[in-house]
């Protein structure tokens, strides 16, 4: 298993994710079960795709959770 919290993306997605949970912080609430939930589950998908796909057998397999359609 590729160690993935050592890799500078993985670090940067969480910062990302910490970035937008501060920001949708100060957003009305009325945008509470709209744009604030999809910013915060696709903030958090960066750095899980990559978690997940640390723990694939190969390389071939680990580069696929870095491709976007």
């Amino acid at each position: 298993m590729l160690y993935y919290k050592e890799l500078k993306i993985w670090i940067k997605g969480i910062d990302l994710a910490e970035s937008i949970y501060k920001t949708v912080s100060e957003f009305p609430d009325i945008e509470k079960y709209g744009i604030i939930s999809q910013l915060k589950r696709a903030s958090i998908s960066v750095s899980s795709n990559i978690a997940e796909g640390a723990s694939r057998k190969s390389q071939k397999e680990f580069s696929h959770f870095f491709q976007f359609p």
